[in-house]
């Protein structure tokens, strides 16, 4: 029976072989796509033109407004009364931040494999220089979303499948934390 089964397909064993190459070449491709490695990065330039809150600015792209929801990261929500959100503390300061650092300037957004959210914001990575690389090193100089971590104005927020730099957000909330700088701050 199985040499009958074997004359009758007789590609099967290439096939079998074929598919565990596949298979192994689909893993690498997801892996090396989740990795956050230094790489070529595109973004497209921007001028910010409104801050709603910490996390979230409006700007002015290929002339149009946007609402941006920066990726991988939350701070913590000032008041919005018709919204029926109260202010956290530390989310006024996390704004303020956020306007001075941003407010009329011009920026580059770096998308990741989800562009918008179910409120139909632009989700992105906000650069302050155009990215070369895309390196950690990069990340940790130019990004503002990585900015916001490192000083301490907001927390991890990862929302698959937007988790090009998850795992070095984590590292910077963590030097953050250990430092006591902005919302981990003793005092608080």
């Amino acid at each position: 029976m199985q040499k009958r089964r074997l004359a009758l397909f007789p590609f099967l064993p290439l096939m079998r072989t074929f598919n565990l190459v596949l298979v192994i070449a689909l893993i690498a491709a997801v892996l090396s796509g989740c990795s956050g490695n230094p790489g070529e990065v595109k973004t497209v330039p921007a001028v910010v033109t409104s801050i709603a809150d910490g996390d979230t600015i409006h700007v002015k792209l290929d002339g149009r407004e946007e609402k941006v929801r920066f990726i991988g990261v939350n701070c913590p929500e000032i008041a919005h009364p018709d919204l029926n959100i109260k202010e956290q503390p530390y989310g006024r300061e996390a704004a303020a931040y956020t306007k001075n650092r941003l407010l009329m300037k011009k920026v580059w957004l770096e998308f990741d494999a989800g562009q918008r959210d179910k409120y139909g914001r632009l989700l992105a990575y906000v650069w302050l220089g155009q990215p070369v690389s895309g390196s950690a090193q990069e990340a940790r100089s130019k990004m503002f979303n990585a900015e916001l971590l490192l000083k301490g104005y907001a927390q991890v927020m990862t929302v698959p499948p937007n988790v090009k730099y998850a795992g070095l957000f984590v590292e910077l909330q963590r030097e953050a934390q250990e430092a006591g700088r902005g919302l981990w701050g003793r005092a608080r």
